[in-house]
């Protein structure tokens, strides 16, 4: 589970990277697809935080330019390898109790957590692919089956 865990965090960042690019290429970025790129980037790191019980950087939805986010993608990637590999396979089902952004107290398997972090940026990647085309742009591909047969997912 470890393994597969850090082969869709690799995904992840491919993909976050990939958005990125699109979004660099815009003379001016569709503002709503910024707002989804910075919640992506800041409940990564939100998450992250909640897994290492540290307090909570950012807002769920900040107000980041393309560069901050760039810059984050980056050090997310870093941290995000780290911590997976730091983690023993027995780890991962081990339960974590946090508060969420109301308040309120829950508790996770941490292998839920982590699917969840993918999950949830796929989700809004998505988003930010229909807010491009309703725009009149062409978005980038960034399914996970698309990086694995392109070999662009370690």
């Amino acid at each position: 589970m470890k393994e597969y865990l850090q082969t869709l965090f690799a995904y992840d960042d491919w993909a976050n990277r990939e958005v990125v690019t699109a979004l660099e290429a815009l003379e001016v970025p569709p503002p709503r697809s910024m707002k989804y790129l910075a919640h992506i980037v800041s409940a990564e790191r939100l998450w992250l935080e909640r897994l290492r019980v540290e307090k909570q950087t950012y807002p769920v939805w900040p107000d980041f330019t393309l560069e901050h986010c760039k810059l984050e993608i980056a050090q997310l990637r870093e941290q995000w390898k780290s911590y997976l590999a730091s983690l023993k396979e027995d780890g991962l089902s081990r339960s974590l109790t946090y508060r969420n952004s109301k308040g309120e107290s829950w508790t996770n398997a941490k292998q839920d957590i982590l699917m969840h972090v993918i999950m949830h940026s796929a989700y809004h990647r998505g988003q930010i692919a229909s807010d491009m085309r309703a725009a009149g742009f062409t978005p980038v591909l960034t399914d996970f089956i698309h990086g694995v047969r392109q070999g662009l997912v370690e």
